[in-house]
C-alpha cells in the first residue's frame, strides 16, 4: 500500500467501478424481486445553479440510508432527479439577460427566452449531476427523473385534470400575492417578511384615528371597521352611514361591526384597503363590502388616486402625506415605526396584494375519496384535503423526526388558505386548459382547430408535489409504482416542509388515496463559521468539488454528518473536514500496519485461521473474545442507531471505537504478538477491521471500499453489496 492516501486516485475509479456494475440499480442486485423495497427519493435541487456544502448534507445522509438498507439485504431504490424552479430560474436568466443586452422577456418574446432557459438549465444540470456523483451518491441514474421533462408533464396534466373533474381545481377571484418586479403571482410560502423601519402616519377620518404606514392604499377606503363589544364605540350602529373629508374630498363610510379587530391595538378601529390587504379582503367577503383597486400591477397609482394617478407609489407617498397635512387629516407621526413587508423569496420584489383572477386549488371543498389505502379512511368517504393533510400525521402514519416539527405542520395545515397554483411566467408547466369561445377542455389538448391554451403557467411546488409518484411511471399503473410506493422516508430540510413536503401529502393522498412516505426526516440548515447560511446566492458558500478536490468525498461526509442531529442547524468549517481527513489518514494508516503484517505472514506460509468455524471461535483466548464482544456491542448500537434515523449517532460511535478503541487499544496491546507472527492475533485484527469498515461504508464509501480491496487482495466482494454485520459471531 502507498504510504499516503490519495483520494483523488480512489474516489473515481470506485464510483466508475460501482456505476459499471449496476450496483445503483435495485433491479440488479441477486433475487432483486424477492427482496423487500426500500425507497427514497432524492429532493430534486433547483436547476438555478451550482451545488453548494448544505446540499451536500442531504446527499450524505440519503446516501448513508439507502447503503445501509442495500447492505441490509433490502432491494434499496434511490431516485434522483432536478427541479426546474420555475420562478427562481427565469428570474436568473432573465437578470443576467438584462445585465447583459438591457432586454427583457417582452423583447426576446416567449420562444427565445424559454430557448436561453433550457440552455442554462441544462448546462447547470450537468454540473450538479457532476457534483452529486463526486460525493458517492449512489442513486439509480438509469431512473433519473426531471420536474419538467416529458413524462413529469403528463403526470401534472393528469392530476390538473383530476382535480378538476373532483372540484378541488377552480378559476376565481381572489386576493394574491403580485409582484410587479417579476409581473407574477406567488404563493404564501413563497413570501418572506423583512423588518422595516418606517413612519407610521396617525389619520383623522372624522371622528376616529387611524394608523396606517401605506397612506398611498387609502384613497378607496370606505368603511370604517371596530369590534361590536367595544364600548368605546357602543353608538355606531353596524352598516352606519358617516359622512367624512378625506384625502380627496369627502366620502360616505360605512360602519362594520367585525370581532377580528383587536381592541387593544391603537384605538381599535380601521378603514379597510379590500384590493390590497390579505386581512381587509377577508373582512370584505364576510360582509359584502366593495372592493376597489388602487394600485396597477406595475405599482402605479390609478385614476381613483385623482392627480396622482400614474404615479409610482414610492414617489407619491411623501405627496400624499404632504396633501394630507395640508387637510390637516394627519394627527401625528411615529417616525420609528417598525414592521414586516412582504418580499418575493424567488425574485427579491416587493410583494403587493391584488385581488386577480387565477387558478385555485380548494383545500375545504368535500370531495369523495374513490380509492383508499389510508388507515382510518375508507374508500368512498367524502373529505377534503386539509382533513387528509391532518389525519396522516394525527394518526402516526407519517412521522415526523424530529416529532417536534409536528406541531409546526399543523399550525400550517390548520391555516392553510387555499392555493393559488398559476404563475405568469414563461417557463414552467403551462396550465393544460384550451378555450374556444365559450367552451373550455382540461387535460389534454383538443384535437380540433381554433383552441387556445392559458397563457400562465403552474406553481413549481405542484409538479414537485407529483414527486413521489411521477417518479415511478403514475398515472400509468406501473411495476416501479406497485412495488416502491408509498416510499420510506423523505430525507429533506425542514425549512421546505410547507413549500414541499405537505404539498406531496396533499397531491399524493387525493390523486393515490395512500401517503407518499412513512417517515419524514427533516435535517437542519448548514451554515459557516459565521453561523450565516450556505446558499446559491452568496459567492462564499463552498462548492463540494471544491472541498473533494482538497480533502476527499469522505472526510467532507463525515464532517457534514458528525455532531449534526436531525432538525439542528450545524457549523462546517475547513478544521471540521480537515480533521475529517485526519481520520482517513489514520484508517489509511491502520491498514498499512495490518496489510504489513499480512504480508509477512504469508512470507512466512503461515494461514489466517477462520472465525467462521465454530470451534476455533470457542478456542479464542479470553482477551480476544473480550475484543469480539466490545464490536458485537458496537454492532448492535450501530445499526440500532442507523434504523432509527439517529445518523450522527452512529457516526461518533464508529470514530471513537476505530480511533480509541481499535487503533489505540487493540492494535497497541497486540503488538508485541504480532512481532513473533501471531496469526491468531493477526487474524482477529484484521476481522475486526474488515468488519470495521463495512459498517463505516455507508459514511465513508470510498476509502472503506480501498482498505478492504487491498487488505484483501482484490478477492473480497466489494462492500457496496456486502451483507451488513447484523450480529458479530466469536
Amino acid at each position: 500500500m502507498d504510504k499516503v492516501y490519495k483520494h483523488q486516485e480512489v474516489e473515481q475509479k470506485w464510483y466508475e467501478l460501482w456505476e459499471k456494475n449496476g450496483f445503483f440499480n435495485p433491479d440488479n442486485l441477486p433475487a432483486a424481486n424477492k427482496r423487500e423495497p426500500f425507497t427514497i427519493m432524492m429532493p430534486p435541487p433547483n436547476a438555478t445553479g451550482i451545488l453548494h456544502a448544505g446540499h451536500a448534507l442531504f446527499l450524505t445522509l440519503e446516501d448513508i440510508m439507502i447503503r445501509f438498507q442495500r447492505m441490509r439485504g433490502r432491494r434499496a431504490l434511490w431516485l434522483p432527479g432536478t427541479d426546474h424552479a420555475a420562478i427562481a430560474t427565469q428570474a436568473r436568466v432573465e437578470k443576467d439577460i438584462y445585465k447583459k443586452e438591457e432586454k427583457t422577456r417582452h423583447d426576446l418574446g416567449r420562444v427565445e427566452l424559454l430557448r436561453r432557459i433550457n440552455k442554462f438549465v441544462d448546462e447547470h444540470r450537468t454540473i450538479m449531476v457532476g457534483q452529486m456523483r463526486a460525493m458517492g451518491s449512489s442513486s439509480d441514474w438509469s431512473r433519473e427523473a426531471f420536474t419538467l421533462d416529458e413524462k413529469r408533464n403528463r403526470a401534472v396534466n393528469e392530476a390538473f385534470r383530476r382535480f378538476y373533474d373532483l372540484g378541488l381545481i377552480y378559476r376565481g377571484f381572489r386576493i394574491v400575492n403580485w409582484d410587479p418586479k417579476l409581473q407574477t403571482t406567488v404563493s404564501d410560502d413563497e413570501v418572506d417578511w423583512k423588518e422595516e423601519t418606517a413612519p407610521l402616519y396617525y389619520l383623522k377620518y372624522g371622528p376616529f384615528t387611524i394608523a396606517t404606514a401605506r397612506p398611498e392604499t387609502k384613497f378607496g377606503d370606505k368603511y370604517v371597521v371596530m369590534h361590536p363589544k367595544d364600548k368605546r364605540y357602543t353608538q355606531y350602529k353596524h352598516h352606519q352611514k358617516i359622512d367624512v373629508e378625506w384625502i380627496n374630498g369627502q366620502v360616505t363610510a360605512t360602519v362594520i361591526k367585525d370581532e377580528v379587530i383587536d381592541m387593544d391595538f391603537g384605538t381599535g378601529v380601521m378603514t379597510i384597503t379590500p384590493w390590497h390587504d390579505t386581512t381587509d379582503f377577508d373582512i370584505a367577503k364576510r360582509h359584502n363590502l366593495d372592493k376597489e383597486q388602487i394600485i396597477d400591477l406595475n405599482g402605479k397609482l390609478l385614476p381613483i388616486a385623482g392627480e396622482f394617478v400614474g404615479m409610482h407609489i414610492k414617489k407619491a407617498r411623501p405627496l400624499i402625506v404632504e396633501k394630507l397635512k395640508n387637510k390637516g387629516l394627519i394627527d401625528k407621526i411615529d417616525e420609528q415605526y417598525t414592521h414586516n413587508i412582504a418580499i418575493n423569496s424567488r425574485g427579491g420584489g416587493i410583494i403587493e396584494p391584488q385581488i386577480l383572477e387565477q387558478w385555485f386549488v380548494a383545500v375545504n371543498r368535500t370531495f369523495i375519496l374513490e380509492k383508499s389505502s389510508i388507515k382510518g379512511i375508507a374508500s368512498g368517504q367524502e373529505v377534503t384535503l386539509k382533513q387528509l393533510m391532518q389525519h396522516v400525521v394525527k394518526t402516526k402514519q407519517i412521522k415526523f423526526i424530529p416529532s417536534r416539527f409536528e406541531k409546526n405542520y399543523f399550525h400550517w395545515v390548520d391555516n392553510l388558505r387555499d392555493w393559488c397554483i398559476s404563475r405568469q411566467i414563461w417557463y414552467g408547466h403551462r396550465v393544460p386548459v384550451w378555450y374556444r369561445g365559450d367552451e373550455i377542455a382540461v387535460g389534454t389538448i383538443p384535437s380540433s382547430d381554433g383552441w387556445k391554451q392559458d397563457e400562465d403557467t403552474l406553481d413549481t411546488w405542484f409538479s414537485s408535489g407529483l414527486w413521489t409518484f411521477s417518479t415511478l411511471g403514475w398515472p400509468e399503473q406501473t411495476e416501479d409504482l406497485k412495488t416502491y410506493h408509498p416510499t420510506d422516508v423523505l430525507e429533506t430540510a425542514y425549512e421546505i416542509l410547507f413549500f414541499w413536503v405537505a404539498r406531496m401529502i396533499l397531491m399524493t393522498t387525493a390523486l393515490l388515496g395512500a401517503i407518499p412516505f412513512h417517515t419524514v426526516y427533516l435535517h437542519g440548515l448548514v451554515r459557516d463559521e459565521r453561523r450565516q447560511k450556505l446558499s446559491k446566492s452568496k459567492a462564499d458558500s463552498a462548492d463540494p468539488l471544491d472541498l473533494i478536490t482538497q480533502f476527499g468525498a469522505d472526510a467532507l461526509r463525515m464532517a457534514l454528518v458528525f455532531g449534526t442531529a436531525a432538525g439542528t442547524d450545524s457549523v462546517l468549517s475547513e478544521d471540521k473536514i480537515r480533521g475529517m481527513r485526519n481520520f482517513t489518514n489514520k484508517l489509511w494508516n491502520i491498514a498499512r500496519f495490518l496489510k504489513m503484517n499480512l504480508d509477512l505472514s504469508a512470507q512466512s506460509n503461515l494461514n489466517m485461521i477462520d472465525l467462521s468455524n465454530e470451534n476455533t471461535r470457542k478456542n479464542l483466548s479470553n482477551e480476544d473474545k473480550k475484543m469480539l464482544t466490545q464490536l458485537r456491542i458496537l454492532s448492535r448500537s450501530v445499526t440500532k442507531a442507523i434504523e432509527n434515523y439517529r445518523i450522527s449517532r452512529a457516526a461518533e460511535k464508529l470514530y471513537h471505537f476505530i480511533w480509541h478503541e481499535f487503533a489505540d487499544k487493540f492494535i497497541e496491546q497486540s503488538k508485541e504478538k504480532l512481532r513473533s507472527n501471531n496469526v491468531e492475533k493477526l487474524s482477529i485484527l484484521i476481522y475486526i477491521y474488515q468488519s470495521l469498515l463495512t459498517m463505516l461504508h455507508p459514511f465513508m464509501p470510498f476509502i472503506t471500499e480501498e482498505i478492504s480491496s487491498q487488505i484483501s487482495g482484490g478477492k473480497n466482494k466489494p462492500l457496496i453489496i456486502s451483507s451488513w454485520p447484523e450480529e458479530i459471531r466469536y
